[in-house]
């Protein structure tokens, strides 16, 4: 089922009350840049519309010594969603989307790191073709699994080396070199994001913690 930021923000303001501080700031700012992405009429603003969406959504303060780094993080929000995707939602977008975008964002070295590890100089030919090779594997087997967390770390990773190109000024606004993974990473996001914000507003009494960078009064 497809989820649009108007139904989730009709939804967000009749629940806000009996939100914590935090669930409330993030949802609302993660609905915020969604809203943005659905107006965009190109794909390179519209992926990263999504994707500060995501980042919205996740992002969240960690206190003490032992503050994971991003993928970290990541990797512990990705698991809390699929404990509470009870209806296995995300699994099913994967599975819908496998033969797709997912695939061909699997199939593309442009979006695999370690391609460009050997673009610099830093690794062989085969030492990259290899890690390729079993980055697909493990994506089959996560999804045959039933691993759904480990399948979208997969696959995310590979957006996320997209999402570097283009925030690090790696990449040329509306250029042709690089039309088919922003589409495809386009495609899953818009669909992956409202359902990640469905799952928030599902579990408001889960320990979400504290938003990244909250609202400070002057």
């Amino acid at each position: 089922m497809s989820l649009t930021h108007a139904e989730l923000k009709a939804r967000q303001r009749a629940e806000r009350d009996g939100h914590s501080d935090g669930l409330a700031l993030r949802v609302h700012r993660a609905l915020s840049w969604l809203d943005r992405a659905e107006q965009c009429t190109d794909v390179d603003g519209r992926t990263l519309f999504l994707w500060v969406a995501l980042n919205a959504a996740y992002a969240n303060e960690i206190s003490g010594g032992d503050r994971p780094n991003e993928k970290q993080a990541f990797t512990i929000f990705l698991e809390k969603l699929v404990q509470l995707d009870s209806d296995d939602v995300l699994y099913e977008l994967i599975w819908s989307e496998f033969s797709g975008s997912i695939r061909a964002l699997l199939n593309n070295k442009f979006v695999f790191e370690p391609f460009w590890e050997y673009q610099r100089g830093n690794i062989s030919e085969e030492q990259w073709k290899k890690s390729f090779d079993s980055a697909k594997a493990a994506a089959n087997h996560a999804l045959a699994e039933h691993r759904t967390a480990d399948a979208l770390s997969i696959v995310l990773s590979r957006m996320y080396t997209l999402r570097n190109q283009l925030v690090h000024g790696g990449a040329t606004w509306n250029s042709q070199v690089n039309r088919e993974q922003l589409r495809d990473c386009s495609a899953f996001l818009g669909k992956l994001v409202p359902h990640v914000i469905k799952l928030m507003l599902d579990n408001p009494d889960t320990l979400w913690g504290d938003a990244i960078y909250p609202v400070v009064e002057p």
